[in-house]
């Protein structure tokens, strides 16, 4: 096993024992890792950063997370690129209203972009794992969200590795597949959905939602969410159902 695996995975044992007794309880702890690899290019980084803050703030996102047990989730999004670039963009966020949602949005918005290089999804995914493991809180569900134009994994510890480590210590890995921004239709010859559900996401309930364009963009991480705040890991015939029933055709594909 690599390293740097093992090495998170001692870590998130301890950081476990630790933080049990004083951690603060809530419905989840969610980790937005986003792409900020070379093929997105700054004015794609606040377009996504706004698709995020418009969504957080949503009434049926804010809904939903009213509608759990605690009403109140923790949130952090973070930008990925290669191995040694994950950078936190907003830290750990309690989200438990508009007025926390709305300043988790600000935030987002006003800072700089850190992350850059080739993709290293393996990486990126043991640092959403390393965030969750050294946090203070105790969500009753963990999930780390990526969102990726490609499933490549150029440097960094490999796709397989990651995901196993992070899904053996109970969190689900859901993912957004980001398709072709600047051209009409998907990409010949590269299923991104499919990649993703084999051999990204992972864990009870796992999804990806897939982005075909620009307009939808938005769309889709909006529903991403409700889907991840709301839980719907029992009913999956009725997560597929909900995915689709807006408007306009964002697809959803299980994890296998």
């Amino acid at each position: 096993m690599n390293k740097l695996v093992l090495a998170l995975l001692c870590l998130g044992v301890l950081a476990a024992g630790i933080r049990s007794g004083f951690a603060e309880e809530l419905d989840l702890e969610l980790v937005l890792l986003a792409d900020a690899t070379g093929s997105i290019d700054e004015a794609e980084i606040r377009f996504q950063r706004q698709g995020y803050a418009e969504a957080i703030t949503d009434p049926a996102v804010l809904s939903a997370i009213a509608s759990n047990a605690y009403g109140k989730i923790a949130i952090t999004y973070v930008e990925w690129g290669s191995a040694n670039s994950q950078q936190v963009v907003v830290d750990w966020t309690v989200i438990d209203g508009r007025a926390s949602a709305e300043a988790f949005a600000a935030s987002l918005m006003e800072q700089p972009r850190l992350a850059f290089g080739r993709n290293a999804i393996g990486a990126a995914l043991l640092k959403g794992k390393e965030l969750i493991d050294t946090n203070s809180y105790a969500g009753l569900r963990k999930v780390i969200d990526l969102s990726a134009d490609s499933a490549n994994n150029w440097n960094g510890p490999p796709i397989a590795e990651a995901r196993a480590a992070v899904i053996n210590s109970g969190i689900v890995i859901n993912g957004l597949a980001v398709l072709c921004r600047h051209c009409s239709g998907r990409p010949a010859g590269y299923d991104l959905e499919n990649r993703f559900a084999n051999e990204i996401i992972g864990g009870p309930g796992a999804f990806v939602i897939t982005a075909d364009n620009a307009q939808t963009f938005a769309d889709a991480v909006r529903r991403k969410l409700i889907l991840e705040i709301a839980d719907h890991r029992s009913d999956p015939e009725g997560l597929a159902r909900f995915a689709r029933a807006s408007s306009g055709p964002v697809p959803v594909t299980l994890s296998p």
